[in-house]
C-alpha cells in the first residue's frame, strides 16, 4: 500500500480549549489520517503560527506554514483536507487540484455561492483528483441503521423525510446530505421555500436565516420536508415516514433511533453505540477516501454527492427570492440568501478581520448583527 502524504489548510483554535468545536475540524481529520497506516503527517498551514504550531505539536505533524500556496507548492502532497471557513473552500480547493494532489477532503458546507460549489467539483473532475467532503453522518450507526430499517421494510414504502435543524446551510447541509443518503441519491426534481430574514446572522462567516422551511420532491415520488431555524422542532431529527409507520433518529440525548410499524402498539427504541456526533464517523470517512484511492472507486463522501445536497439549499433560497417553485437544475451562480440580505440592508456579515481567518485567542466570531437563540447552540455544537 503506498504512502500518501497528507497536508492541513486551516487549523482553528486548539481542540481541547473552551468554544473549539467546529472551529477545528482539523484535528478531528487528524485523529483519522493518524490512525491509517498508509498515511504521513508532513505539513499544516494556518494564518495564525501559533495554531499551526500547536496542530502539528499535537498530532506529529512535521512542518508548519503560514501560506498553503508556498505548502502546496513545496511538499509535494498526496492528499490536503481543508477545514477552513466556506468563503475560502474554492479558491484553496483550485489550488490543491492545480498542485497535483490525488485527493482533497474539504469540510462542509460547500460554498458560499451555487457558482463556487459547481466549479470546485468541475475543476477536480477536470484534473482527475479525488474530492470529497466531510458529510461524516453517512458513517454514523444511528443513521446506517435507520436506513437498514428502511430497506428491511419495516415501515413499508418510503413516503417522505422530514428534518429540522438550526439553519440550512451550516448544519442543514448535513439533514439534506442524509435524505439523500435514505432515498439511495434519488435526484430532486423540484423544490419550494421560504425563509425569514428577521434574526439573520453568520455562522463560520456564512449567512443564516432567521427561519426556514423547503419542501421538494424526489423523481420517485418521495418528498422532503425541512425546517430550520430557532422556532424549528418536529421531535427528531431526521423522521423517515412510511406507508406503515415511522423511523426517527435524533430524538433525544438518551434515543438514538426508534420506531414503530404495523403490527406494533408503540416506539420501539433501537440501542446504538454511538450517537449523533463522533469522531469515528470522520476516521471511518477518511478510511474510505483512502480505500477509493486505492480502488479507484467513489468514494461515499464523493462531492457530486454533497452537490446533490448543497443544490437543494440554493434552490430553497432561490425559490424564496423569486417567490415560487424552483425546478431542477438550478440556473443561477450566485447565492440568493447573500443577495436578499443585501438587498434588504441587513448587517449579517462578520468583520473583515474575522473573515480574514477568524479571531486570534479565546474568543469566538459573532455577527455584528444581534443573533437569534439558534446562533450560540450553532457555533456550539459539531459541525
Amino acid at each position: 500500500m503506498s504512502k500518501y502524504r497528507v497536508g492541513f489548510i486551516g487549523n482553528g483554535r486548539p481542540w481541547k480549549t473552551e468554544g473549539a468545536t467546529g472551529f477545528g475540524m482539523n484535528h478531528a481529520h487528524a485523529k483519522g489520517y493518524r490512525a491509517h497506516p498508509a498515511t504521513q503527517l508532513v505539513a499544516t498551514c494556518d494564518v495564525f503560527a501559533e495554531r499551526a504550531e500547536l496542530f502539528a505539536k499535537e498530532h506529529g505533524v512535521e512542518k508548519v506554514y503560514t501560506d498553503y500556496q508556498k505548502m502546496l507548492k513545496n511538499e509535494k502532497l498526496d492528499i490536503v483536507s481543508i477545514s477552513t471557513w466556506p468563503h475560502l473552500h474554492c479558491e484553496m480547493v483550485l489550488a490543491a487540484a492545480e498542485a497535483g494532489v490525488k485527493a482533497i477532503h474539504c469540510e462542509k458546507p460547500m460554498a458560499l455561492t451555487w457558482g463556487d460549489a459547481k466549479r470546485m467539483v468541475q475543476a477536480c473532475r477536470d484534473a482527475g483528483v479525488q474530492l470529497t467532503f466531510n458529510h461524516q453522518r453517512r458513517f454514523g450507526e444511528p443513521f446506517r441503521r435507520a436506513k437498514e430499517l428502511l430497506k428491511s421494510g419495516a415501515i413499508g414504502d418510503l413516503m417522505r423525510l422530514e428534518g429540522c435543524c438550526g439553519d440550512l446551510f451550516d448544519w442543514g447541509t448535513h439533514w439534506f446530505d442524509m435524505m439523500f443518503f435514505y432515498n439511495d441519491e434519488t435526484p430532486v426534481d423540484w423544490v419550494i421555500g421560504q425563509i425569514d430574514l428577521r434574526g439573520s446572522r453568520h455562522i463560520f462567516g456564512a449567512p443564516a436565516e432567521g427561519q426556514a422551511i423547503s419542501h421538494f420532491k424526489f423523481r420517485n415520488g418521495v418528498r422532503g420536508l425541512m425546517i430550520a431555524g430557532h422556532e424549528a422542532s418536529i421531535g427528531a431529527g431526521n423522521r423517515l415516514v412510511g406507508t406503515e409507520g415511522t423511523i426517527e433518529v435524533g430524538v433525544s440525548n438518551s434515543v438514538n433511533l426508534r420506531f414503530w410499524g404495523r403490527g406494533m402498539s408503540g416506539w420501539q427504541v433501537i440501542p446504538t453505540a454511538e450517537g449523533l456526533h463522533s469522531d469515528d464517523m470522520i476516521r471511518r470517512g477518511i478510511f474510505d477516501l483512502i480505500s477509493s484511492l486505492e480502488t479507484k472507486r467513489e468514494p461515499e463522501l464523493a462531492a457530486r454527492k454533497a452537490l446533490q445536497a448543497t443544490e437543494v439549499i440554493f434552490a430553497t433560497y432561490e425559490s424564496a427570492r423569486r417567490r415560487g417553485r424552483v425546478d431542477l437544475p438550478l440556473d443561477i451562480d450566485d447565492s440568493p440568501i447573500i443577495d436578499m440580505l443585501d438587498k434588504a440592508g441587513i448587517e449579517w456579515r462578520a468583520s473583515k478581520e474575522v473573515m480574514a481567518g477568524a479571531l486570534p485567542g479565546g474568543k469566538a466570531p459573532t455577527a455584528s448583527a444581534p443573533a437569534a437563540p439558534a446562533a450560540a447552540s450553532a457555533k456550539k455544537g459539531r459541525r
